[in-house]
């Protein structure tokens, strides 16, 4: 099993899709990350946060983009 580190998100600035309705459904980004991408659900951002490879979050919106 690998360990997770652990990454100080606390002065991260986030950021909604520009895609986004305006509302708080939606995921929010932390850029400044150069090869991770930490993401948050905008309805609780004081809870859980993912952190993805950058490499894996680029292919992940490749898959989704229409």
């Amino acid at each position: 099993m690998r360990k997770t580190p652990n990454y100080d998100l606390s002065t991260a600035t986030w950021r909604k899709s520009t895609y986004s309705a305006g509302g708080n459904d939606c995921l929010e980004v932390a850029d400044g990350h150069p090869t991770l991408v930490p993401v948050r659900d905008s309805k609780n951002p004081h809870g859980p946060k993912l952190i993805f490879r950058a490499s894996t979050w680029a292919a992940f919106i490749d898959a989704v983009r229409i």
